[in-house]
C-alpha cells in the first residue's frame, strides 16, 4: 500500500499540547532529559519485510474460491497486525460461515510459498540498519516458520541471529506485551530503555503495554491512524529513523509538521 503523498518524510508527534493531533510546532521528546536507549526492537511485517500485500493476495484468493467477496488490498489492510489466528477468524466472519478444516494448513502452505518467491524490504530498510548504533531484535505475531523465510530471503536472518521472536515464543501474541517483554529480558534491556517501531494499532498497543516508547511506521496505514492507536511518533521513511533514535537519547527537539 502506497503511503500518501502528502505526509512523505515528515514525523509527526502525539502531543496533550495540541489535543493528540499532529501540531505545528517544534515540541521536545517525551523525556525532558537525555536518556539511553538500550534497545530497538522492529515488528516484521510491513515494517521490515514488505510481505503483508502477498499473503493478502493469498489469503483473498483463497477466500474467493469459497465464494467470499473480498478485495485483497482491503483485506490486506484489515489483518495488519494481526495473528494467523485472529486473521481466520475474521474470515470465518467475512464468509458467512466456518472455514474449511484444512484452510489454515493451505492457506500457510500457498502464503509462505509465495514469500519465498515475492517477499522483498521495505523501503530504505537496508540502509537504515547499516546506519543504526544501537542493537536491535525483532518481535512479530507471524510464525517462526513464516519468519525464517521471509527473514532468509531478505537477507536479515543472520543478521538478527538470536535476536528474532514470533508468536509462537509466547503464550501471547500482541496485543499483549510478551514478545517485546521477551525481546527485552533476552537481550537484558531495561522495557523503559526500549523503542518499538511499529506499523499497526494491535502493536502499537503492546508496545505501550510493555512500558516502551513506540514509534509508529506510516508504511501502510495513515499517520493519524497509529498517532490515534497511541503511538508516541510516527515516521513514514525509514531514511529518518536513525536521526529520530538520535533525537529521542539527545532530547533534541523534533519538528512537527501538519499532516496536511
Amino acid at each position: 500500500m502506497k503511503r500518501p503523498a502528502s505526509t512523505a518524510g515528515r514525523f509527526f508527534v502525539r502531543s496533550s499540547w495540541n489535543n493528540g493531533r499532529p501540531g505545528h510546532h517544534t515540541i521536545p521528546p517525551m523525556s525532558p532529559s537525555p536518556r539511553p536507549l538500550d534497545l530497538v526492537v522492529f515488528d516484521c511485517d510491513g515494517v521490515l519485510v514488505d510481505s503483508e500485500g502477498i499473503t493478502g493476495r493469498v489469503f483473498a484468493g483463497m477466500l474467493r474460491e469459497l465464494g467470499a467477496d473480498v478485495d485483497e488490498h482491503e483485506l490486506a489492510r484489515l489483518c495488519i497486525g494481526r495473528s494467523t489466528a485472529d486473521s481466520l477468524g475474521m474470515a470465518a466472519r467475512l464468509l458467512g460461515r466456518p472455514l474449511p478444516s484444512d484452510f489454515a494448513e493451505r492457506y500457510g502452505e500457498r502464503s509462505r510459498a509465495a514469500l519465498a518467491k515475492e517477499v522483498t524490504l521495505m523501503p530504505g530498510v537496508a540502509a537504515m540498519l547499516d546506519a543504526l548504533d544501537l542493537p536491535c531484535a525483532i518481535a512479530s505475531n507471524g510464525l517462526r516458520m513464516k519468519m525464517a523465510i521471509t527473514l532468509r530471503v531478505t537477507g536479515l536472518l543472520e543478521r538478527f541471529e538470536g535476536r528474532w521472536f514470533g508468536i509462537d515464543d509466547v503464550e501471547r501474541g500482541k496485543p499483549f506485551p510478551d514478545l517485546y517483554l521477551l525481546a527485552a529480558g533476552t537481550l537484558r534491556a531495561r522495557p523503559a530503555r526500549c523503542v518499538v517501531v511499529e506499523d499497526s494499532p494491535t502493536g502499537i498497543a503492546a508496545g505501550r503495554a510493555a512500558g516502551m516508547t513506540v514509534l509508529g511506521y506510516a508504511g501502510g496505514l495513515p499517520s493519524e491512524r497509529l498517532l490515534e492507536a497511541g503511538a508516541h511518533y510516527v515516521f513514514d521513511d525509514m531514511a529518518h529513523l536513525p536521526a529520530l533514535l538520535d533525537a529521542l537519547r539527545r532530547a533534541t527537539p523534533v519538528a512537527i509538521v501538519p499532516a496536511g
